[in-house]
């Protein structure tokens, strides 16, 4: 047999796994052996928690010195130098005690649960559309108030999504090769959620639980042309999204020529100040609180642009050492899903490996769109930018992915999970 006839069978014509296979994709080093792995399963995976600790606090530090200046602003008068930096940490404050709940809940309690919670989602969804309930923000309504804080119902759907693609193909596990069967009504459900962020609109968020629909669906073993007729079909949604949109079209036509006296003042002016901000920083920034784009000229610094306020403060060697970090997050994330796999554990494997394929998209996404790669989109940088119920989910998220680990450890210690 050829070489190209064996690259064929493997990406189209899958082999049907025997009878004790894994009906997952687990990549080239699938088998890993338990025994070889019980040293390291006597704690919690410190690493993971070490790196998720430094983004945390770095975040924390980069919306402090993002903010600090926005008094200055007449919009923000009535605003202390310290305002944003206290809500972010009791926002990080909430967030670890709610992520100490979640991690006490085992995986079997979160498959039982995914479908009521992602039908909750859908609700939210609804109702930040209703004119007494939802908020809104620079045109869009994607925030209900809470009083004390706002909550943010597409951050909640990233996260239903990722247990209910999982457990959904845990349930159609046996249909997968079946696209009727096994992929429409995934696409059902996503379609709907993803009318509903249309409509607020947030077309960033749409676009992450599209992916991690498509990753889950892939990994859990659905053939390859399906995969690539879904790729597929949901590039030409997006196209016809844009060509359907004037403010759509109009924001990419900015970002193809940022610099032209329309754009740089108009759709552009955000992508132009970043570009600027990340100029400035040059190989190893300007300090520290040095940033100038912040003052006033760089939109969002502290949101969706705070790349580009780390880039001027921590030049190349920051933006580089952030993209490390990320990248290890996002690969340390897929280890523990397929390590869960090939403990027979199906549906935290796609959990956790769900949850990489969000944390990494997404962080590619603001990352690309901050150095100029990518047309702008309102998606925050995962852990670190500000955002009370963006922080919360993604912590929640990742302590349910370091229960998948804890368990993981269990089974290879000769426990019970």
């Amino acid at each position: 047999m050829s070489a190209a006839q064996a690259l064929w069978i493997r990406w189209f014509k899958p082999v049907t796994p025997e009878s004790d296979a894994l009906p997952v994709r687990l990549g080239r080093r699938a088998s890993y052996q338990t025994a070889a792995s019980a040293s390291q399963a006597s704690s919690f995976d410190h690493a993971f928690l070490a790196v998720v600790l430094i983004l945390v606090v770095w975040g924390a530090v980069m919306v402090y010195s993002a903010t600090i200046a926005m008094p200055d602003n007449p919009r923000f008068a009535n605003y202390t130098h310290n305002y944003f930096l206290v809500r972010h940490v009791a926002s990080i404050a909430a967030a670890v005690i709610a992520a100490l709940i979640a991690f006490q809940v085992p995986l079997e309690k979160w498959e039982r649960i995914a479908p009521m919670l992602f039908i909750v989602s859908l609700v939210l969804l609804l109702a930040v559309l209703l004119p007494f309930i939802g908020k809104g923000v620079n045109g869009a309504k994607r925030w209900i108030s809470l009083g004390v804080t706002n909550f943010q119902p597409s951050e909640l759907a990233k996260f239903s999504a990722v247990l209910y693609a999982a457990g959904y193909m845990v349930r159609k596990i046996e249909l997968k090769e079946d696209f009727i069967k096994a992929v429409w009504p995934m696409a059902a459900a996503v379609a709907i959620m993803g009318s509903l962020l249309l409509a607020e609109p947030d077309m960033g968020a749409f676009m992450v639980i599209a992916v991690i629909a498509m990753g889950i669906l892939f990994l859990g073993g659905v053939n390859a042309r399906m995969f690539f007729l879904i790729s597929g079909v949901l590039m030409g949604a997006f196209a016809l999204m844009i060509a359907f949109n004037d403010y759509r079209r109009a924001r990419i036509f900015a970002y193809l020529d940022p610099w032209t006296e329309h754009n740089a003042l108009g759709k552009g002016y955000q992508l132009t100040h970043s570009l600027i901000a990340i100029g400035r920083g040059e190989i190893f920034g300007v300090g520290l609180g040095g940033s100038v784009e912040k003052l006033h000229w760089l939109p969002e610094a502290h949101t969706d642009f705070l790349l580009a306020v780390i880039g001027e403060e921590f030049g190349l060697v920051g933006v580089l050492l952030l993209l490390g970090l990320f990248l290890w997050l996002t690969r340390r994330l897929i280890h523990i899903g397929r390590q869960a796999v090939a403990l027979d554990r199906v549906f935290a494997g796609l959990v956790a490996q769900g949850v990489g394929i969000w944390m990494g998209f997404q962080a590619f996404i603001n990352m690309g769109v901050n150095l100029g790669a990518l047309p702008t989109k309102g998606l925050t940088l995962p852990l670190m930018s500000y955002g009370g119920s963006a922080i919360l989910i993604n912590l929640i998220a990742l302590a349910v992915v370091l229960r998948v680990d804890y368990e993981n450890r269990q089974l290879m210690q000769g426990g019970r999970a």
